[in-house]
């Protein structure tokens, strides 16, 4: 065992937070601006909203509420249908159990990860009311396919943007090539805020919906006056300090993040691995490397993460199929979702990562398969 793996861990990933990030939150601080209210708030809504092509930005407490409150200012209700994919964080199902819709699960295509536009036909009833696109870990969908589907049966269509901040879909940035799309700035993501989310759409009367839901319902020209019940669901100011900070960063990380990612590439090849897609439409966010066993592989997936963490690297397994999860129970098959959960791994991708670290990992795992 070598002496760096004696001293030194390689985490999956950890957040680059520098000395602007401790300005604006030190600033925040001193003006006694700790809540939700105060202007970190609103030019960190302004700025995310412009870096994504949008309008309007919606800040919220994390990115599964964001979800919640776009569907609930949507109108899903009791009994309504929401396509969804079957490989994606389980968030985006649930968030629709909790507007009482019913996620409907729908196949990934495997050239893009995204939603099987053939798939997502075959799930429509007259019941479904929405279709959520998710840009897994930084790819985005098949936009154009999946909106002209959503406009053929007249569904609403958001995108599930939670890894994939500056992706572009055809030259345009996700986030906003739908009725709305949603991001999550937790602590793993290219930009954090530690906890928090954002809604970012072109939608006016949709923002002031969710500005108003957002904030326990109160009626925005009579204070304490709540026509309808809302929730709790705003971000801290010293979040959104912290979030502009990391947008006015953006090229940056986004810079370190596809050194990693070219790093990578050189690094494993030729080895029993398939590495993510990037297809010639896309240009993905590079949010968390991925590498799938392949059938010449000597060890399967979770073999190969035993033996990358008994060096002191640290992985995730890709997420399971959520139809298959205890609270959805479903024994229905999905080839694509399922093959991509079985042979896949993340490997670290943070932004804090060094060139030497990616370069110890490929070197680990050539050394593990050959």
């Amino acid at each position: 065992m070598s002496a760096k793996t004696l001293v030194k861990r390689i985490p999956i990933a950890e957040p680059l937070i520098g000395d602007r990030e401790l300005e604006y939150v030190t600033d925040a601080v001193r003006r006694g601006e700790i809540s939700s209210i105060g202007p970190y708030v609103d030019r960190f809504e302004r700025a995310f909203a412009t870096y994504c092509e949008a309008q309007y930005g919606v800040s919220t407490a994390n990115g599964t509420v964001a979800l919640h409150l776009v569907l609930e200012a949507l109108g899903i209700d009791e009994g309504d249908e929401v396509i969804v994919p079957a490989l994606t964080f389980v968030a985006t199902a649930n968030a629709v159990v909790h507007a009482r819709g019913v996620p409907v699960f729908a196949d990934i295509d495997p050239d893009n990860w995204g939603l099987d536009p053939e798939h997502v036909r075959r799930r429509i009833t007259k019941k479904t009311k929405a279709i959520i696109a998710v840009h897994l870990y930084g790819h985005p969908a098949d936009m154009d396919a999946l909106s002209a589907i959503a406009e053929e049966h007249r569904l609403l269509l958001i995108e599930d943007a939670a890894e994939a901040h500056g992706a572009r879909y055809k030259g345009r940035r996700v986030g906003g090539l739908s009725r709305a799309g949603v991001f999550s700035f937790y602590g793993n993501k290219m930009m954090t805020t530690g906890e928090g989310g954002m809604i970012t759409t072109n939608d006016a009367e949709l923002v002031a919906r969710m500005r108003q839901l957002r904030g326990h319902g109160t009626d925005p020209k009579r204070r304490y006056w709540h026509p309808v019940i809302g929730f709790n669901y705003r971000m801290t100011a010293l979040q959104a300090a912290v979030g502009l900070a990391q947008v006015e960063r953006a090229a940056e990380l986004q810079s370190i993040k596809e050194d990693i990612f070219s790093e990578y590439r050189a690094g494993l090849g030729g080895l029993p691995l398939s590495l993510q897609p990037e297809l010639p439409w896309a240009e993905s966010a590079h949010w968390m490397m991925c590498a799938m066993v392949n059938d010449r592989s000597p060890l399967t997936a979770p073999q190969l993460r035993e033996a990358l963490e008994a060096q002191g690297i640290e992985t995730r397994p890709f997420f399971p199929p959520i139809p298959h999860l205890p609270p959805y129970g479903s024994t229905e098959r999905f080839p694509v979702s399922e093959k991509l959960a079985e042979r896949g791994i993340n490997l670290p991708s943070g932004p804090r990562l060094e060139l030497d670290d990616v370069r110890f990992v490929c070197e680990a795992i050539r050394r593990i398969l050959t």
